[in-house]
């Protein structure tokens, strides 16, 4: 069976930007591969390969052959052309990355912060380290970089909008900060829709997910045919503050009732706090629950169970393909998740359980950089983007 041609947006004839998207892909590897595959002229295709070769974007295989090299003819995305920067913020740690345009960590620095930090006071500290990666680099174009923070999030303004968790980021400005570092763009989304733009680009076999943070707050990345779904004010998997049976308990967010009261991992921490134990944080809690800690244990499974009520919901009306745990939670895979199963199993309806299947994160706890890292190469490798780059790069006389 032939391959379908690129059909790309808009009424023109494919673009450099999408041949580098072939090449990028593995679909082509050669010019009569993308001859074939988009219809363009030798002329055409040669064109547009060598705009991308002086952009530094595609290399050439060897020409001529040898036994060590690649085969002649052949065209290769360079994943050197550029880095990203990968920024995830949390509510008590920040964890920072420079990556390569395949997604290869280069260089990372994760650190615990005060927990109500606000951004005034984190993002200078931010802005210092990401300097300090890059220096010890060799030189690269920073091309983008890409931001998360929990809560809901303005990914045009750049701002973070409703975050009880995260006091005194509502409202900055980000990109101010990131101009102290980079003039590349910057691309900001909620914290679990990175978890899922992290499965995705793990190569992930399954184009419909749910995938849980379930941390020191509740959040779901939601994926429908290998799209990470938003919702019109991107407040789409705000699973965390369904009211729930919990009833009268206050909530971070000023409510009451949400599950969060009786699932997040910080009502965890104080629950397990007032059983005379001590936990500072969600990931300490999860650490005893590795141990054989009984008390810890049941927690985790517990929040699991109540999570998987309110799931059940999403996966009757998704009927999703899997189930992707991640989070501090998630690094207690089977014992989060034997609770999860309980409540899904018998509040879902039995043909949308079918084939579920349910896995803790490709990327473990790297999963936060590794999707903020994919945020921002799937923009500015997009064909778009490339193309906008290679008009600028034309302009400049580059």
């Amino acid at each position: 069976m032939s391959e379908t041609l690129v059909v790309p947006y808009g009424s023109g004839l494919p673009s450099a930007g999408d041949l580098l998207e072939l090449i990028r892909t593995g679909r082509a590897v050669t010019r009569s591969d993308l001859q074939r595959l988009t219809g363009l002229s030798r002329t055409a295709v040669t064109a547009r390969v060598s705009a991308l070769a002086d952009a530094g974007l595609v290399v050439y295989g060897d020409d001529s052959p040898s036994t060590g090299g690649r085969p002649p003819g052949t065209l290769l995305f360079n994943a050197d052309a550029g880095v990203v920067l990968a920024v995830a913020i949390g509510r008590s740690r920040s964890q920072l990355a420079v990556f390569d345009l395949e997604g290869r960590e280069l260089a990372g620095d994760t650190r615990d912060h005060e927990v109500g930090a606000g951004a005034p006071t984190l993002m200078p500290q931010m802005v210092e380290r990401l300097r300090t990666m890059l220096d010890g680099l060799r030189p690269a174009p920073v091309l983008g970089v890409g931001v998360s923070l929990p809560g809901v999030v303005d990914p045009v303004r750049l701002v973070s909008v409703d975050s009880p968790v995260m006091g005194g980021w509502d409202g900055v400005e980000l990109a101010p900060y990131f101009r102290e570092v980079t003039e590349a763009p910057v691309f900001l989304a909620n914290d679990a829709d990175v978890l899922a733009r992290a499965e995705l680009f793990g190569g992930s076999p399954y184009r419909d997910i749910l995938v849980v943070k379930a941390s020191t707050g509740l959040g779901l990345g939601v994926v429908a045919e290998g799209r990470v779904l938003a919702g019109h004010l991107g407040a789409a998997g705000e699973i965390g503050h369904t009211r729930t049976e919990a009833g009268d308990l206050p909530c971070r967010c000023g409510s009451s009732g949400c599950l969060e009261t009786i699932a997040g991992g910080w009502a965890l921490v104080n629950t397990f706090n007032d059983s005379g134990r001590e936990a500072g944080h969600i990931r300490d809690l999860v650490g005893f629950a590795l141990g054989g800690d009984a008390v810890a244990r049941k927690l985790l499974r517990d929040s699991g169970r109540r999570l998987g009520e309110v799931l059940a919901v999403a996966i009757n009306l998704l009927n999703p393909e899997a189930v992707v745990i991640g989070g501090d939670m998630g690094q207690a895979f089977e014992v989060y998740a034997a609770g999860v199963r309980e409540s899904v199993y018998s509040r879902s309806t039995a043909l949308a359980t079918r084939d579920l299947q349910f896995l803790p994160s490709a990327q473990g706890d790297s999963a936060g950089l590794v999707g903020c890292a994919a945020l921002a190469i799937d923009h500015v490798l997009a064909p778009t983007s490339v193309d906008v780059r290679l008009a600028d790069l034309a302009d400049a006389g580059v």
